[in-house]
This record gives C-alpha cells, structure tokens and sequence, in this order.
C-alpha cells in the first residue's frame, strides 16, 4: 500500500510538471508573421498620408498648452532644452518603431511586435494597455474640446444645460452626461468606419489648418520678440524664491529635466503610425520615414512656440493655461484670439482622429488572433475597415468622454504608451541577435558547458553568425537589463531629494548601477548579429534601445501610485478575458492543435 501511495505523489508530481511546463509554452508561443498575406485591409495610405497621421495625433492641443506651462513651472526659457531633451528620448523610441514597423509591417503595432519576439502572454498585456491608452487618450481628448468649445464659445452654456437635466452624483464621475462629447465621438467612429482614405483626408485637412496656425504664432510672435526676457533677474530669496532666480534656467538643472519629462509626454502619439502597416501602400518604406518626419516637425513646432513665448513675454508672466491667447492679448492683438482658438479646435479633431484610427486596428489584430472576441475584428467587405471593432470602440470611447472625470486617468494613457515602448526597445534587441537564418544546426559548435558560455559573454569564442546559444544569451541579458532598469528607476524616483544633495552612498550606488548596466550592453554588442537584411535598422545597437528603456522606464515610475493601481486593475481584468476566453480561443492553439493531429 506504501508502494502505490508512492507511485500515485509521483505521478501527480510529474502531472503537475508537464502541466507548468505546458503552461509556459502556451505562454511564449510566437507568432510568424507571413507578409504576403491579403487581410482584407484596403492598402491606400501614401508616405505623406503615414506623416499627416503622425502629426496630427501627436502635435495636439499640447503645443497650445504644454510650452507655456513648462516654462512657467519648471524651466523658464531652457523650456526649449527640455524640449530637445524629450524630442531626443521620443525620437530614440520612434526609431524602434521605424524598425519594427519595416520589419513587421502588419496591423497592431507594438502588440504584433512583442508577439513575434516575446510570445501570446506578453503581446496580449501589451495590446490591451494599448487598448486602455487610445481609448482614454481619445476620451480626454473628446472631453477637451467639449470643454474648450462650450468655456470659449458658447460661455458654459452646454454645462449648465446638461447639468440641470441630469445632474450625476457619485465620486469620480463627471457632474452631467456630456452628450455633446458622446456626439462627437459617435460622429468620429463613424466616419473611421467609413474607410481609413476618407478619415486620413479629413485628418490632413485638420493638421495643415493646425500646421498653419502654429506657423502664424511663430512668425507673428517674432515680430515681438525681445531676447532681454531670457536675461531677466527676480527677487529671489533663500526664502522666497517662487519664481527662480532668473535668467536662462530660473530653475536650474532639475527644473530642466522634470521640464523635459512632462514634455515627452507631448510626444506621445507617433506610435499611430506603426498601426496602420497594414495600410500603407509600402509600409517598410513609408513607416520609418513617417515617423522620424513626424517627430521632426512636431519638434520644430514645439521648439518654435517655445522660443517665441519665452522672448515676448517674460516666463513668469505666463498664462499656464492659455498661454498663446494670453500672449496676443498682451501684446494688444486681440483678434489673433480667435484664429489660435481655432487652430486649437481643429488640432482637438486631429488628436481624436489620431487616438481612435489605432483603436480598431490593435482590436482588429487582437480579435483576428483570437485573444479577443473575433468578432470584433471581422473586415467590412465594402469599406475594408474592421466595421464592429471600430463603432464599438467608438461608442466605449463616447460613454467614458460621457458620464466620467477624466482628470485623475489621463495618466493612465502615459503608462500603457511607456510600457510599450520599452517593450519594443527590448524586441528590437532580442530580434536583431537571434539565430541566423542561415546557420545550419550541424554546424552548431556551442558545447553549452560553463566556460564556453563565459567566454561567449565576450565572443572569445569568434562566433561569426548568431546562434541559438547566442540568441538565448542575448534574450537573458536583455531580461536581466529591463528587471535592473526598473530598479534603477525605481531608486532614482523614490531617493531624488538625496541624489540631488550629493549623498555618497547614492553616488556609489549609481556608479555601481551605471557600470552593471553599461556592462551588459557591452557584452550583448560583442554577440553576433541576424543576418536578416532590413530596409531600416536602428544605428548603434544596442545602445539606443538599452538608453530608451532606461528612459521610459524612469518616466513610468514618476507616475503617481494611483495611476499604477488603476493600470494594475485594467490588466486584471485583462488577464480575466484572457484566461477566460484567449488563451482557448487563439489561432496559434487551433493551428498547433492541428499539425498534432495531422502528425497522428
């Protein structure tokens, strides 16, 4: 009886082993991207159309805003530093992007990517934070531009009309259903739904209006400029000193910086692009030079609005909230009002039509992989859009513009876009190391023993073409690099008072972080590389990508312990569908499910 007792706990034991390891390979099954495939996805948009599209999502209502706030609050006239600054991180992930978007050119950005790298767990994570930030980026935005038509035009009269008909009273919710927002939204889904050649020239026509009236706020504002105002001194006291202490950087080094970090997030929106691979009339062209134009122009944009502020008015007299208006006014031209008030209408329009065009293409991939209801991403044979995923996005987006405050989730669109693209600075990586196509397995000369995977973490070895063992080292190092990046930025984030005082544990400490992270990117550089050919490639790999999940990471962790709560509650209730429905439901289960059987 002891004997059977003993063969029953190991037969439940080894059960229990086959279960895990079948488990983690459900979890890292990858996807194989076949190109030459027809989706049913109707290939019309131009290298211009991909640019516009970049534009108008990610030059939004920010350049109306942002470049007067940060100089007020953070970095004066060195605004325009902070800007470089964030243009530079931005333009650091847009070329991992490029990349992707020329090596994957498929519908679903940075949710296709990490499913050809990382696997099913991983890329379904991705595409539903991706899913959280389009719909509450373009809920915001919907919710702006409500706001700024009724407080500008109609003097709050929609606010009051809504409120008194139905008044809503419960915490955290919007005081009235906004039905205008809701109408807007509808009207944008819609249209979206009609075909994605019709929205992009709707949406062209929205940017080069915006375009043109950020071009009239540079000109004009130079006109006026005074270069004294970037040599201002203040009343500044060890005690009092609300306004700096003059000059360039009033607020120093540190006020540069946390400048730059809240400009970055005026960057956000490029990665629209990489969505529509599957749309372009030659996406690995089109992709890469969309998004470095893209970034190029709103860059220049920024850079220009900020200068022309921050010489005609002195940065402490700016209006943080209007700062353009506030600028003509207080230079006596106060029918230049109207045309930034609608310049600053038609860049709301573009930013909505840049935050919901990706909307429907990651729902659309995810649906057609299975890990989402599929019928979400069936193709519209007459419009060639995915008709239900795009109006039922639309109308999600409508009732959360509709009934909730948005104010204490608009941090939410942050997260979910600087987890993606520090996973795809880690794709970017683990793809360009991994195993040759051309290596045969006869030739495999990794013996796998200690010494030789010692000696490979330098290539002592003379690898010339990437292996499978090499690929695996890679893949760890990558893994070890993105854990201790987190705790980097974690450490940053949390002891910055005693970083800034000049501590010595923490100047010992970091220069022990900064040689371990450096140290692992020397010894994934000394692998040796794919010999995939790409049409575009991110220059000095793997340095760039290492420096963006860095800098992604740092900005996540900013972000208040709330907001990672809220995220923390979106992914459980995606991980709920996926366990639920996608994990039974994917393709490549039905597809492995089906070579078993054929094997049989």
């Amino acid at each position: 009886m002891e004997y059977d007792y003993k063969k029953i706990v190991n037969l439940l034991e080894s059960l229990k082993t086959l279960h895990f390891s079948h488990l983690v390979k459900t979890f890292g099954r990858k996807k194989v991207i076949n190109t030459s495939t027809d989706s049913g996805l109707a290939r019309c948009l131009s290298t211009l159309d991909l640019t516009v599209l970049g534009i108008g999502s990610t030059l939004g209502v920010g350049v109306y805003l942002v470049a007067g706030a940060v100089a007020y609050k953070h970095a004066g006239p060195a605004v325009v530093i902070s800007f470089a600054i964030a243009a530079v991180a931005s333009m650091i992930a847009g070329l991992c992007y490029a990349e992707f978007g020329a090596r994957v050119p498929k519908a679903g950005s940075a949710y296709i990517y990490s499913y050809v790298t990382m696997g099913e767990l991983i890329a379904f994570l991705i595409g539903w934070t991706l899913i959280l930030e389009y719909v509450i980026g373009a809920a915001s935005v919907v919710r702006g531009l409500s706001t700024y038509v009724d407080a500008i035009l109609l003097n709050n009269s929609m606010r009051n009309a809504f409120e008194s008909a139905a008044h809503i009273e419960i915490e955290h919710f919007s005081p009235y259903p906004d039905f205008f927002a809701f109408g807007i939204t509808i009207t944008f889904a819609v249209a979206l739904a009609f075909g994605a050649k019709e929205s992009s020239l709707v949406n062209n026509i929205f940017t080069l209006i915006n375009l043109f009236v950020v071009l009239f706020v540079i000109i004009a504002g130079s006109l006026k400029a005074d270069t004294n105002n970037w040599k201002l001194s203040t009343k500044c006291t060890p005690e009092k000193c609300f306004q700096g202490t003059g000059g360039f950087a009033p607020y120093g080094i540190s006020g540069i910086i946390s400048g730059a970090a809240t400009c970055f997030y005026a960057f956000i929106g490029f990665d629209c692009v990489a969505t529509a691979g599957e749309e372009a009339k030659n996406a690995k062209k089109s992709i890469p030079i969309a998004i470095v134009a893209s970034l190029t122009v709103v860059f220049l944009a920024y850079f220009g609005v900020s200068v022309v502020l921050t010489t005609v008015l002195p940065y402490y007299s700016q209006n943080p909230n209007a700062p353009i208006p506030h600028m003509f006014e207080s230079i006596g031209w106060h029918w230049a009002k109207w045309l930034v008030t609608f310049g600053a209408i038609c860049a709301m329009c573009a930013s909505l039509l840049g935050a919901m065009f990706p909307l429907p293409r990651v729902i659309y991939a995810m649906a057609s992989d299975g890990l989402i209801f599929k019928w979400m991403g069936v193709v519209n044979p007459r419009f060639h859009t995915p008709l239900l995923g795009t109006l039922s996005a639309g109308f999600l987006t409508g009732i959360l513009a509709a009934v909730f405050e948005l104010s204490q989730l608009v941090d939410m669109m942050s997260i979910g876009t600087l987890l993606a693209y520090s996973i795809v600075a880690a794709c970017v990586l683990i793809l360009r190391y991994k195993e040759s196509e051309s290596f045969e397995k006869k030739d495999d000369r990794d013996p796998r023993t200690i010494t030789f995977i010692t000696k490979q973490l330098i290539n002592a070895n003379n690898l010339k073409n990437s292996t499978r063992l090499t690929s695996r080292i890679v893949s760890t190092l990558v893994f070890i690099y993105f854990m201790l990046c987190g705790c980097t930025a974690t450490f940053l984030v949390n002891f910055r008072a005693a970083i800034g005082n000049g501590e010595i544990w923490t100047i010992v400490l970091i220069t022990i972080v900064v040689i371990l992270l450096t140290s692992i990117l020397f010894f994934i550089h000394r692998q040796p590389v794919s010999d995939t050919k790409l049409s575009f490639s991110v220059p000095l790999v793997p340095f760039i990508p290492g420096l963006s999940i860095l800098v992604n990471l740092y900005l996540m962790m900013m972000l208040d312990i709330m907001t990672r709560v809220r995220f923390a509650v979106w992914v459980v209730i995606g991980f709920t569908i996926y366990f639920s429905y996608g994990i039974w439901n994917s393709e490549l289960r039905a597809q492995t499910h089906s070579s078993t059987n054929e094997d049989e």
